[in-house]
């Protein structure tokens, strides 16, 4: 059974930083794109950061300059730097991950439990 288990989240002031960190456990083959999602309360859930096996990366606008996405293939973890944090950050930040479980077989995407920030202003 693969599983994406999420940490790092918490409570900050506005202007200060978290890590965010997420491993994949289980038995499986690779994983191509990890990635964070966020969903705000009353708002659909939307990418924040991505990033591919080979290292490319996409950011949401909102959080370009300010965030930093990074992998440790050999770990199957995927971090997510975030400082200069703004209120409008808060939400529950979700950990996604597409991830092979056998050479031969298909990617299927994962989903961590979330872990939640709080930016206060």
């Amino acid at each position: 059974q693969v599983q994406l288990v999420e940490s790092g989240g918490g409570l900050v002031q506005a202007g200060g930083s978290l890590r965010l960190s997420c491993a994949a456990s289980g038995r499986f083959f690779s994983i191509n794109v990890m990635g964070w999602y966020r969903q705000a309360p009353g708002k659909q859930r939307e990418l924040v950061a991505r990033i591919r096996s080979a290292g490319s990366t996409n950011y949401a606008d909102s959080v370009k300059g300010r965030f930093t996405i990074s992998r440790d293939n050999a770990k199957g973890t995927v971090y997510l730097q975030m400082n200069s944090l703004k209120p409008e950050d808060t939400g529950v930040y979700y950990c996604n991950g597409e991830i092979r479980r056998v050479a031969s077989g298909p990617d299927y995407g994962y989903w961590g439990q979330g872990t939640q920030v709080t930016v206060s202003s």
